[in-house]
């Protein structure tokens, strides 16, 4: 593997611990902490400066965004930098709704970070409905027609899904979309650098993403915003990005993330063929080792690195906790929701019990796994399955 696919030595050789967790963070490139660290050093002025100093912090900055954008199919002045992705769906979904109350439609499942903002617009009037899904968690277009698209004033799409992988077809959507005048954003937070995207391509008016997710730093990400469209900014303050999101940008967490996404997409089928062996490996393993296991969620239509599964009989959260004591790291879906006794909404929009929803991890890889470790990760999570379903 070349050196920016394997991090460090394996974690299982150096720690004992297994870290399944790749939703929810990855850790960043050895080449991104450079890139960081050295922008820290030399690029480290105030972007918006007019001296020298100034000046070059802002060279790095535009590079970073010609870069970005070229990389996701925008264009420069469509990028705009927030502080990661939930402040890039918040942005999108409140700033594409100013005016008079109408409705927002959302999709069943949404990311808290979409739910949340969107039931804060409730507050002030706005109408949500849901996009419904079907048993795999896959958008019904079949049901699309019945939206109340004479009020709709935006739709918001989860495009990969974080708890179960699950990918949307939005084709049919971003064309009704289209031909109404409605705004179509798109949560790529998962699906960048897993799968191949284009922003124009996509039809979207509006897409976030966050570095952390494919390999870069934390506390920075962006809002792709389609030429034309108008936005109300949500800070104020500042000039900074087109006037639409003040404060002094992070030139070194930018060039970052910029780094990180060249590395993840400099080779993105052989990548997403690493990331689907692993997945692969570890399901099957599970599957054939705990004989009531299921997978939920479609296994066609997912990211390649995530693997959403069900142990009947067993309580999720004593899962997480025996298998976090046998070096495993995993979740039961949005890190943003953790701390919630609520079973995952995605889950249940799909037809799921309660009850099964509360026995089902997440499990998401990344290209810092080895065969190995998937190996010894289905060795202890099949003994800890089997010990809890005993009791």
């Amino acid at each position: 593997m070349a050196h920016s696919e394997r991090l460090t030595d394996s974690p299982l050789e150096s720690t004992g611990r297994i870290y399944l967790d790749a939703n929810a963070t990855t850790r960043p490139f050895p080449e991104v902490i450079e890139t960081v660290a050295h922008h820290q050093r030399l690029s480290w002025a105030n972007p918006g400066s007019r001296h020298a100093e100034g000046r070059k912090a802002r060279r790095v900055l535009e590079d970073s965004r010609e870069k970005i954008a070229a990389l996701l199919g925008a264009l420069p002045g469509e990028v705009i930098f927030t502080s990661g992705g939930t402040e890039a769906v918040n942005l999108a979904i409140s700033g594409l709704t100013s005016g008079l109350p109408e409705v927002i439609a959302l999709t069943d499942g949404e990311h808290p970070s979409t739910l949340e903002c969107g039931r804060a617009l409730g507050l002030r009037g706005w109408k949500l409905t849901p996009l419904p899904v079907d048993r795999e968690g896959r958008l019904r277009t079949d049901e699309l027609a019945a939206l109340p698209w004479d009020r709709l004033k935006l739709v918001s799409l989860i495009l990969a899904h974080n708890e179960t992988g699950v990918m949307q077809d939005i084709a049919e959507l971003s064309r009704r979309c289209q031909r109404r005048g409605v705004p179509l954003h798109l949560d790529a937070v998962q699906a960048v650098a897993r799968m191949p995207l284009n922003f124009h391509e996509t039809g979207a008016a509006a897409l976030s993403l966050a570095a952390h997710k494919f390999h870069g730093p934390r506390g920075v990400g962006a809002l792709l915003l389609r030429e034309g469209v108008r936005l109300s900014p949500q800070l104020y303050g500042g000039h900074q990005e087109g006037g639409r999101r003040p404060g002094t940008e992070p030139v070194a967490l930018v060039a970052g993330m910029a780094r990180a996404l060249e590395l993840c997409l400099s080779d993105l089928n052989r990548r997403i063929e690493t990331l689907a062996t692993l997945r692969d490996q570890l399901e099957a393993g599970l599957l054939a080792a705990c004989p009531n296991s299921r997978v939920n969620g479609s296994r066609e239509h997912r990211l390649p690195n995530t693997l959403n599964i069900q142990f009947p009989g067993v309580d999720g959260e004593a899962l997480l906790v025996a298998l976090d004591l046998e070096g495993i790291a995993c979740s039961q879906g949005s890190t943003c929701a953790s701390g919630s006794t609520e079973p995952a909404p995605a889950l249940i929009a799909m037809g799921l019990t309660p009850e099964e929803a509360r026995s089902s991890v997440r499990f998401s890889v990344s290209v810092d796994n080895t065969a190995v470790e998937i190996a010894e990760a289905i060795r202890r999570i099949t003994h800890v399955v089997q010990r809890l379903s005993r009791r």
